[in-house]
């Protein structure tokens, strides 16, 4: 009998890949909220008939912000942000690294994805101040066509941000030949060994949910 016989599954089996949790449900949620919030909310930017739309969107946007703040000080390990913080802690060594010709391509990729992540959270902050001032209108004709080309300003730079950070992750999934999108989708990655995300959280997850689309109603019956 050969080793292969050996080693060969019972019949009537089937054998799947073990897989690791690492990215809980509230933050894929967020994650997809955001995306959506920012995209509807740019879409409608122009149209005077969707204002209430782009408004209740830009809202939306700065509240998913606030609670993946929170997320990020009291969730789970995985979704703290000290830990995108210390990700990012390795930028001036990996930099020290390249000019001396030790260039660590995997390590750079990390800290792509890492600088794209805190900057399209940073960006939100202006963007939705200056939204704010330019919907209510403050500080007359000049003050607030400042405020809008400011708007406008940091919303075309966050959508340079969005397809950056999309272009980033089509860039791992073709180095790495694995989809780099899977943590957000699914939350899990191939691979056995303990979940890094232990617990998945979805009460906090269906939550955020109900949070979002009830303040969309109330929005809509003002």
């Amino acid at each position: 009998m050969t080793s292969s016989t050996l080693n060969a599954a019972p019949a009537g089996t089937t054998t799947t890949t073990p897989t690791r949790r690492v990215t809980d449900a509230p933050t894929r949620v967020f994650h997809w909220l955001f995306a959506l919030c920012f995209t509807g909310a740019y879409l409608t930017a122009e149209s005077e008939h969707w204002r209430l739309v782009h408004v209740t969107l830009g809202y939306t946007l700065a509240g998913l912000l606030a609670f993946r703040i929170v997320w990020g000080l009291v969730g789970p390990r995985q979704a703290r942000l000290g830990l995108l913080l210390r990700k990012l802690s390795g930028l001036k060594p990996w930099l020290a690294s390249a000019r001396a010709g030790q260039f660590n391509g995997r390590q750079a990729q990390n800290l792509g994805m890492a600088l794209a992540v805190l900057a399209l959270m940073v960006a939100v902050v202006p963007l939705t101040l200056s939204g704010y001032a330019t919907y209510n209108e403050w500080g007359g004709d000049l003050v607030g066509e400042v405020l809008e080309e400011t708007h406008e300003l940091f919303a075309n730079g966050m959508l340079a941000l969005v397809l950056g950070h999309i272009g980033l992750i089509a860039l791992l999934s073709l180095l790495r030949r694995t989809n780099a999108a899977r943590p957000m989708l699914t939350g899990r990655i191939p691979g056995a060994g303990p979940d890094l995300a232990q617990r998945n959280h979805g009460f906090v997850a269906a939550l955020l949910i109900a949070a979002v689309v009830g303040f969309w109603l109330v929005q809509a019956a003002a």
